[in-house]
C-alpha cells in the first residue's frame, strides 16, 4: 500500500503566461506558493476476491473489470500509460475540487507519485511535474497552463520561469519574518461556486494572440512582486499589485469572472481589503484578499455569507507518507 500527500497551490502573479501556446514563443513566469491544504491518494493492488478488478473512490465509486472502462480520465490514462492493473485508488482532500487551487493537478501528481512507488520506482519532483503535465495536457487533452503540476510537485514559494526549453523553479529568497507577515495579511474565502478549469481555459487559449500585450504585462508583474517581497518596500504594495493583476486577468476571457464574484470582491474592498484576486482559471472557487490586521474583522463581517479558510504556506511538495511494498502477481 502507498499513501501520498500533495499540497494545493496558490498563484499570485503571471497566471496565463504558463500556457504553452504563449510561453513557447514569448516566455512566461508565475509567482506562487503551496499551502497546508492537501490531497491524499491511497493506492494498493486489489485482492482477487471480487467480481470487479479495479475500484476507484473519489466523489463517486467506480468498480470495473477493464481499465478502459474507467470514467475518470486521469486515472484511466495514467493506468494505461504506466501499465497498472487491478488497483484500488482512493482520493481524499482537505478542500473541494474545482476551486482554483490546482486540485486536479495535485491529484495527478500525487497519483503518479503513488503509482511509481507501487512499482518500486523513485520519481523525482521534476519527473513528477513533467509526467503530470503530459498526463493532463496530452493524454487527457485538457486545456490549461502547466504551473499547477510544477507547484504541487516541488512545493514552496517560487518564481517559476517558462521558455521553449521547459521550466525553471526558482525559490523566492525572503526572510522568515516577512514571509510570515505576508501570510498573516492574506485571507481566503470560498465563493461557494465550483467549475472545471479546463472549460474556462479554452477561451483563454483561443484568445492568446489577441491578449499578448496583457499577458506580457502580467508576466512583468511577477518581477515587480518579487522586488516588493525581497526589499524593504511596504507589503501593502503587494496587495495593491494583486488588485491590478486581477483587473488585467478579468480582461483575458469573458468567463473569468461573473456578477457574483465581482460583488464579493467589491464588498471586500469597501471593507478595507487593499486588493486580491480569484484563484485559478476563474468563474468560481476561492477568492484571495490582502488585508491589513486592523481591517480583518471588517472584511470578515462584509463577507460573513462566505466561508473563510485559514492557511499557512508550506515547502514540502508531494511526498510519500506510507510505503509498504506488496507481492503482486497479475491475474491471467
Amino acid at each position: 500500500m502507498i499513501i501520498t500527500k500533495t499540497p494545493f497551490r496558490m498563484s499570485f502573479f503571471g497566471g496565463g503566461t504558463d500556457f504553452p501556446g504563449y510561453y513557447k514563443e514569448n516566455g512566461g513566469q508565475v509567482l506562487s506558493t503551496t499551502i497546508d491544504k492537501y490531497c491524499y491518494v491511497t493506492v494498493r493492488h486489489l485482492q482477487p476476491f471480487f467480481e470487479y478488478d479495479n475500484e476507484l473512490v473519489y466523489s463517486v465509486t467506480e468498480r470495473v473489470k477493464e481499465v478502459d472502462e474507467i470514467v475518470h480520465p486521469a486515472i484511466r490514462e495514467a493506468m494505461k500509460w504506466l501499465d497498472m492493473h487491478e488497483l484500488r485508488v482512493v482520493y481524499d482532500a482537505d478542500l473541494p475540487a474545482r476551486s482554483g487551487l490546482g486540485t486536479s493537478s495535485s491529484f495527478a501528481v500525487g497519483m503518479l507519485n503513488a503509482f511509481n512507488a507501487l512499482k518500486g520506482k523513485y520519481a523525482d519532483k521534476r519527473k513528477l511535474a513533467e509526467d503530470a503535465i503530459y498526463l493532463e495536457r496530452v493524454l487527457c487533452n485538457e486545456s490549461g497552463g502547466v504551473q499547477d503540476q510544477i507547484a504541487a510537485s516541488f512545493g514552496g514559494f517560487n518564481k517559476i520561469v517558462f521558455s521553449d526549453e521547459g521550466f525553471d523553479v526558482r525559490p523566492l529568497i525572503i526572510s522568515k519574518e516577512r514571509k510570515e507577515r505576508l501570510n498573516s495579511n492574506l485571507m481566503m474565502f470560498f465563493s461557494g461556486m465550483s467549475r472545471f478549469s479546463s472549460d474556462v481555459s479554452k477561451e483563454q487559449v483561443q484568445s492568446i494572440d489577441k491578449k499578448k500585450a496583457d499577458l506580457k504585462e502580467m508576466a512583468g508583474l511577477v518581477d515587480e512582486a518579487e522586488k516588493i517581497l525581497t526589499s524593504k518596500t511596504s507589503l501593502s504594495e503587494f496587495g495593491k499589485l494583486l488588485d491590478y493583476t486581477w483587473k488585467l486577468k478579468r480582461g483575458l476571457a469573458s468567463k473569468i469572472s461573473n456578477d457574483h464574484i465581482d460583488n464579493m470582491y467589491s464588498k471586500a474592498l469597501e471593507a478595507g481589503a487593499l486588493g486580491g484576486k480569484l484563484l485559478g482559471a476563474g468563474n468560481g472557487g476561492f477568492v484571495l484578499l490582502y488585508v491589513e490586521e486592523d481591517c480583518k474583522n471588517s472584511v470578515r463581517s462584509a463577507l460573513s455569507d462566505y466561508m473563510e479558510v485559514p492557511f499557512e504556506f508550506e515547502d514540502g511538495g508531494t511526498r510519500v507518507l506510507y510505503y509498504a511494498p506488496e507481492d503482486y502477481i497479475q491475474k491471467k
